[in-house]
């Protein structure tokens, strides 16, 4: 089994990290440069921005908070909001981001993800999808919301996350609207059925609370990577924690950088 990756999420608005509950009700959780070097130095394996309003407000990159970032951390950097073409794609790839992230604009043009991993390749490109459970008539449905949740589609969360793949997405962010915020635990259902159905990474993320969640989402959820953000921002635990949880369970995940200088003599 390949090693599991824990991956904390910023959310960004206006230049600050901010968490709400199922994507509204928003609070200040820190200065973008300070959890970015908190959390390398806490032996993340990557990291991922997300500018929640950019789509919704039609602004520009966040590419100032980007460099910044990029300058003073190690560990692999997505970047995700507002991104609209293969320019943009290039412009956040030349800034420090290590892969970008697409929703909206994927939504809208399709062919978006196939031109941008054609450009840069799959591995530089990652579909993001905010996912909700729905009721219609009495029957359940997932469907795929955009413009940082605020708008419905009709898309199907699993069969658009197979037209991602076949586009040529080198990841997927599944991030449930229900779960997101609440704490109380990753969809693993809808998880697990997306990670059968498709064969490139997925990273789960929406419901985080206690080291349990982690767990589940990794093994039972049969996802690649766990992103959370509340338990990490307001210091419920440290990304260490998390790893030495996971290794007691008997899942891999990934050693801790060693600091610089560390176990040499002299």
């Amino acid at each position: 089994m390949l090693a599991k990756r824990i991956i904390p999420c910023l959310d960004v608005d206006k230049g600050r990290v901010v968490k709400g509950v199922r994507f509204f009700d928003h609070r200040d959780a820190g200065d973008v440069g300070e959890c970015a070097v908190r959390y390398d130095a806490q032996g993340a394996d990557e990291l991922v921005f997300y500018d929640i309003t950019a789509s919704h407000e039609g602004r520009d990159l966040m590419v100032d908070v980007l460099r910044e970032a990029a300058e003073r951390v190690f560990m692999p950097l997505t970047v995700g909001g507002g991104i609209r073409s293969v320019e943009d794609c290039r412009v956040m790839l030349s800034n420090g981001a290590d892969k970008v992230s697409i929703n909206t604009a994927a939504v809208k043009d399709p062919q978006l993800i196939r031109r941008a991993a054609i450009r840069f390749g799959s591995q530089c490109i990652v579909l993001a999808i905010d996912a909700n459970r729905v009721r219609l008539n009495g029957k359940e449905s997932w469907k795929v919301y955009i413009n940082g949740g605020r708008k419905a589609t009709d898309l199907d969360v699993v069969n658009w996350a197979k037209l991602g793949q076949d586009n040529g997405a080198g990841e997927i962010v599944l991030n449930v609207m229900n779960a997101d915020g609440t704490r109380a635990g990753y969809d693993l259902e809808m998880t697990r059925r997306v990670s059968e159905e498709v064969d490139i990474p997925i990273v789960a993320s929406g419901g985080a609370g206690n080291l349990e969640h982690m767990a589940e989402v990794l093994t039972e959820g049969k996802a690649d990577a766990a992103l959370a953000a509340s338990i990490f921002h307001f210091g419920t635990y440290s990304i260490a924690q998390v790893k030495e949880f996971l290794r007691a369970k008997g899942i891999p995940v990934r050693s801790e950088p060693q600091m610089p200088g560390a176990n040499q003599g002299g």
